[in-house]
């Protein structure tokens, strides 16, 4: 301490700023270990320890014998400003990284197919995982190859059908998006288009760096819902699908689950299959309301009994159930390659429970469900009246899923019940035997979940 004292004013105020700068060296070496090694929490914690140390540890530790007498506190109170500050920098960079990839070791790469039919609730389902920061999300991708290659309907064709969405589904789960600028209309130019299918829908495609700068007089088909972005860049895209952690891709066009064994067994690939059913009887109410031109004979039928129904109208009908069916049995089976990797979720349980449904959707993925998909589902499940128009996510959720029973006239039930009826026992749906029991709220239609769909 005396040879402290005898030390010149400038000797000590070098001394001084030496031991300032290993403090900023300290937060320097932090903040570049955090960048590097992301979710290490142990190493979060020991560079905090270190943080936190004395100054006269902090000495110690630079082989530097100074110690600031209490007398000479101003020096310290910066320092413990500098510390507050360095904390506060250090959460921030700490909520980033779990915004961007989940809470705690994101694991391997992980790879969601949401499969479902139309009007199963597949949108709203999807963007369980879309609202995840760390998943690269695709909504309905497939619908391009839909709209370019005829497909007749039945046998080899169906096969034919099955195989080319397997394929190009394959590339999409590997980052390949450039197979879309096959089926694109018109085709995209220079890796740029405007008219990917509901780009908007996914949180991916319309944020930075893939939202580029609007361009005037380009007409965008599917723009971004919530800022103005430039004709979609697909090779942007393909780059910020590889830089996040996991991916995920919801369609109504793949029904064939025994096609996907390929895809299950790719070592390329990780992926978890979740197929997603709802009452057959609900889907066809709501297929009337959306696809209104393509159910005339239906409507006319039930509200004037005017026709019967054409045979093949209701053999569509249960070739629709019956896939659906078969699939689900194959994945409850629980063959070799699918172990696992299969699991089933009826609309109705999501409805009644949503956050529950998604955490043990997640738990099956083997994803970390973070606080911003917790925050989607408890504002878009609460509305007090259905959502505008019939694409929409945002709906008091555990009203709306049976809310067709009261209004659908019970003769067209029961020609649902007799065309869908195998699939209807398997997924736990009750048959109503009377139009009193199907309007009766306190008649559940509805079975409890067997944990069995849950692999």
């Amino acid at each position: 301490m005396e040879i402290r004292r005898a030390l010149p004013q400038d000797i000590r105020e070098l001394l001084h700023c030496l031991k300032m700068r290993s403090k900023y060296a300290v937060l320097l070496v932090f903040v570049i270990s955090l960048v590097i090694i992301e979710k290490e929490n142990n190493f979060i914690s020991r560079v905090s320890d270190k943080l936190k140390q004395s100054p006269q540890a902090l000495a110690e530790a630079n082989s530097t014998e100074v110690s600031p007498a209490p007398a000479e506190n101003g020096s310290l109170a910066s320092l413990q400003e500098l510390d507050a500050a360095f904390s506060q920098l250090r959460s921030h960079l700490y909520n980033i990284t779990l915004q961007l990839a989940g809470d705690g070791d994101p694991g391997p790469r992980r790879h969601v197919l949401l499969m479902a039919t139309t009007r199963t609730g597949s949108s709203f389902v999807g963007e369980f995982f879309n609202q995840q920061g760390s998943i690269f999300y695709l909504f309905e991708p497939l619908w391009h190859v839909e709209k370019t290659v005829t497909f007749l309907p039945g046998g080899a064709s169906a096969v034919g059908s099955a195989l080319v969405y397997r394929d190009v589904l394959k590339q999409l789960l590997l980052c390949d998006l450039y197979i879309l600028e096959n089926f694109i209309l018109p085709a995209p130019e220079g890796h740029l288009t405007p008219f990917l299918f509901r780009r908007g829908s996914s949180h991916s495609l319309c944020e930075e760096p893939v939202c580029t700068p609007s361009t005037k007089k380009v007409f965008e088909k599917y723009y971004c819902k919530n800022r103005r972005c430039g004709p979609l860049n697909i090779t942007l895209a393909a780059e910020a699908c590889r830089r996040k952690q996991h991916v995920a891709l919801k369609t109504v066009r793949i029904r064939q689950l025994e096609f996907l064994q390929p895809l299950v067994e790719d070592p390329r690939l990780d992926l978890r299959i979740i197929q997603l059913v709802r009452d057959p009887r609900a889907v066809l109410a709501s297929r009337m309301v959306a696809f209104s031109g393509k159910y005339e004979t239906w409507k006319k039928w039930a509200s004037e009994g005017e026709a019967p129904l054409r045979e093949e109208e209701v053999q569509r009908l249960r070739g629709n159930c019956e896939s659906i069916r078969v699939s689900a049995e194959l994945g409850l089976r629980r063959p070799g390659w699918l172990r696992g990797r299969y699991m089933l979720v009826r609309y109705e349980d999501v409805a009644r429970a949503p956050l529950q449904k998604a955490r043990e959707m997640y738990r099956f993925a083997g994803l970390p469900l973070t606080p911003q998909v917790e925050e989607w589902i408890g504002k878009n499940t609460q509305a007090p009246r259905d959502g505008n128009g019939v694409y929409s996510t945002c709906k008091n959720s555990s009203e709306q899923f049976d809310k067709w029973r009261f209004s659908m006239p019970f003769k067209l039930a029961q020609v649902v019940q007799d065309a869908c009826a195998p699939a209807m026992q398997l997924f736990g749906y009750k048959l109503a035997s009377s139009p009193a029991a199907l309007a009766n709220r306190s008649f559940s239609l509805l079975e409890e979940a067997q944990p069995a769909w849950v692999t």
